[in-house]
């Protein structure tokens, strides 16, 4: 039995925690500090720490599981994996490929959202595939990509933070959400740096702030926009950045002196002199940063509030420099990594686009197989479970509980139970595999190795630590075995690092590039920031114009990339390797053209705005000591002593016009659903608003309530605001 530690990483958020694993003699497994690891220099939450009692077998799968009736009951891999194959060959012959759907999760490996995007394609030959990670951080993939021609989480490293003279910190509660994360901006305080949060609640991050602005949830686009209007009119515009690396300005400028301040403060809440505060604060000093979270993105305008945001740092100067800039603070622990490498509907791996003809060709050569063959676009995340029992007969379902992530979560529950077939991997038995006609126990991060890519773009190296139990797969085994039930026998391999070798191929010259990182570098390292083009011996080779689009490279990092055709190293000649890409666009930005675009928006309402029947606005969001759908921290005891169950945090004045008292349960119900939960009664709440934490099912499924409003561009629901009505619950 192995005793010694071994280095790797936490299974939760994107900070993707360095720890040590050591095997005990009584079964379970330590964790140790790893102090060498920069992102968290030893430091975790109860989160990181518990992880490992997931892994007991009392608590996870330890059994394929097939259904009999209404029941789940033990079967053997080979009954439980022709059933899968079968209910898929099934559902292709009477309906056609695209009535099979795949849905991933952000919690898979690289290797794993790999090659579920390939199974999807070449095994299913589906065009529905998404994951979700849709419902996380993709309206700030696609403002980043309108306005950088890039999207990574963050541009720069989290150790760049503590050294900016401001950061304003737009929904995020990293207090609760990422608690190691908090000291890179007690640092900042302590450098003689400014933290402004903006959130409609007075969270733990928001106390720690010089200046907390407390919005209307919903209304970020126009508080940023009158922000914009007030750099303008004070002269606060960085004329020289702005014409020298920008397009675009005329109109967005325009759009933004429709946004005075007093028509914001009407808007948002907030009052001008805090607009004004909030621009010396950010403008004074010589570099700073905007950094958003899940508040302005989760909404049916989240892309444009976004886009907003980075039209601020663009015209005061900011992005593309050091210690500046715009980033978004990913969320789930590879939601970075999971949607650059195929399992997004629209994307083939290296954050290709799937209607490129170029990006087609040159993966499909990967594949081997005919550029043809590989299906177009598909459904978004929530599209997709919509369509579930209609024109989606049966789904493969991995790492993902919708159930109880979903919004309008009764309606996809609804849309699952109504499938012809629903097969699930998952380490747990969740609320979502429960429904399932097969269920496949998957090994866990500390039973397997494989990458992930953490908010900064930092590639990194999960390592084995301890060996399954007997029985279990991992679910790159399970997609071996149905290619080869459906007919595909190679190209499947279930060795990880065999599979990122081919990635590596898959995503060279593409904007994500990773051809030149290899598992031995991520060991020597530490992790490797992508883009990481491989480099031949003779130096660096490729143009501007290669299989990434143009500039897709050299605008990122200001260097020539290895295009699609370039042979991948070995990464043997290490003198000559690239070294990895740290911060982004120092030098230009990954457009055409190398100039950053400004994006004209304008305030627009939330999809569902108050009225006399629902006069509230409700907003969602984590607490400290549960994760996601809660399918995993909800089985450790240490967490659920500290969060046993949702809440509805209200105002006392709200709570006194209902009639509530501290922990009296109540009904919050919106046009989707209705959920009960204990009153929790603070003054850190807007008395306009009410907040429900979203990782519990059943009665106080928060979920039931939101709304799958969707944005146009990154077709994100709008989990952070509908109007709701709240009534007392009697005995």
């Amino acid at each position: 039995m192995q005793t010694t530690a071994t280095p790797t990483h936490c299974p939760y958020c994107a900070l993707q925690c360095g720890m040590n694993l050591t095997p005990a003699p009584d079964g379970t497994v330590e964790v140790s500090e790893r102090t060498d690891f920069p992102v968290n220099r030893g430091a975790l939450c109860g989160k990181g720490r518990t992880a490992p009692a997931v892994l007991a077998s009392n608590v996870r799968l330890t059994s394929p599981l097939v259904r009999d009736g209404d029941t789940l009951v033990p079967a053997s891999w080979d009954e439980a994996l022709d059933r899968i194959a079968e209910g898929l060959r099934r559902t292709r012959a009477e309906y056609g490929p695209d009535a099979v759907g795949v849905f991933g999760g952000g919690g898979l490996t690289n290797e794993k959202a790999y090659t579920l995007g390939k199974f999807a394609r070449v095994v299913l030959g589906t065009s529905q595939i998404d994951y979700n990670g849709r419902f996380c951080m993709s309206s700030a993939a696609a403002a980043g990509i309108k306005a950088f021609g890039l999207d990574r989480g963050l541009p720069f490293p989290l150790e760049d933070i503590p050294k900016s003279g401001c950061v304003i910190l737009v929904g995020s509660n990293l207090a609760e959400t990422m608690p190691p994360s908090l000291r890179f901006f007690t640092e900042l305080k302590e450098n003689g740096g400014t933290l402004i949060v903006i959130d409609p609640r007075r969270t733990k991050t928001a106390e720690q702030a010089d200046l907390h602005l407390a919005p209307r949830p919903g209304t970020d686009l126009a508080l940023a926009l009158g922000l914009l209007h007030l750099v303008i009119a004070e002269g606060r515009v960085d004329e020289e950045y702005v014409r020298e690396r920008t397009v675009g300005w005329e109109d967005a400028r325009a759009a933004a002196m429709a946004h005075w301040p007093e028509y914001v403060e009407r808007i948002t809440g907030v009052s001008v002199p805090q607009l004004r505060e909030t621009v010396r604060l950010f403008c004074e000093p010589e570099s700073a940063m905007v950094l958003t979270a899940r508040g302005p993105e989760q909404q049916s305008k989240g892309t444009d509030t976004v886009g907003a945001w980075i039209n601020l740092c663009l015209a005061t100067g900011r992005a593309g420099r050091p210690l500046s800039g715009y980033g978004c603070l990913t969320g789930q622990g590879n939601g970075q990594g999971g949607r650059e490498h195929g399992q997004k509907a629209d994307q083939l791996p290296g954050y290709r686009k799937l209607d490129d003809p170029a990006a087609r060709r040159h993966v499909a050569d990967v594949w081997g197989v005919d550029p043809d063959s590989l299906p177009g676009p598909g459904r978004s995340a929530y599209e997709l479970l919509d369509a579930l029992g209609t024109d989606i007969k049966s789904l493969l379902l991995m790492a993902s509980n919708p159930v109880v992530s979903a919004p309008r979560a009764a309606h996809v529950e609804e849309r699952i139970r109504s499938l012809d077939f629903l097969a699930v991997c998952d380490v747990v038995l969740s609320e979502t595999a429960a429904l399932a006609d097969v269920v496949l126990p998957v090994t866990q991060w500390a039973e397997e190795t494989g990458t992930t890519t953490n908010l900064e773009g930092r590639v990194l190296l999960r390592r084995q630590a301890i060996t399954p139990p007997e029985g279990i797969r991992s679910d790159l085994e399970v997609m071996h075995e149905l290619a080869a039930r459906l007919g595909v026998e190679k190209g499947f391999p279930t060795d990880p690092e065999e599979i990122f070798e081919e990635l590596r191929r898959a995503s060279a010259g593409g904007p994500a590039d990773y051809s030149g990182i290899t598992y031995r570098r991520l060991v020597e390292e530490n992790g490797v920031f992508w883009p990481c083009p491989a480099v031949e011996p003779e130096g660096l080779t490729g143009d501007q114009d290669g299989a990434g689009g143009p500039g897709a490279q050299r605008g990122a990092t200001g260097r020539p990339a290895s295009t699609g055709d370039t042979p991948v190293s070995t990464g043997d000649a290490a003198d000559r390797a690239h070294p990895g890409t740290p911060r982004l666009f120092l030098d230009r930005f990954a457009t055409p053209d190398g100039r950053a675009r400004f994006v004209p928006v304008s305030h627009r309402a939330i999809a569902e705005e108050p009225d006399d029947e629902y006069p509230v606005l409700l907003t969602t969001g984590r607490v400290v000591a549960q994760y996601q759908s809660g399918a995993q921290t909800r089985r450790v005891a240490e967490l659920n002593a500290a969060a046993p169950g949702p809440f509805v945090e209200l105002h006392p004045r709200l709570a006194a016009r209902l009639g509530a008292a501290e922990g009296d349960p109540v009904a919050v119900v919106s046009r989707r659903g209705r959920a009960v939960a204990p009153a929790r009664i603070t003054d850190t709440i807007r008395p306009d608003t009410v907040f429900m934490p979203f990782h519990w099912p059943g009665e106080g499924r928060a979920n039931s309530l939101t709304n799958p409003a969707l944005d146009p561009t990154s077709r994100m629901p709008e989990f952070k605001a509908c109007a709701v009505r709240l009534e007392t619950v009697r005995p």
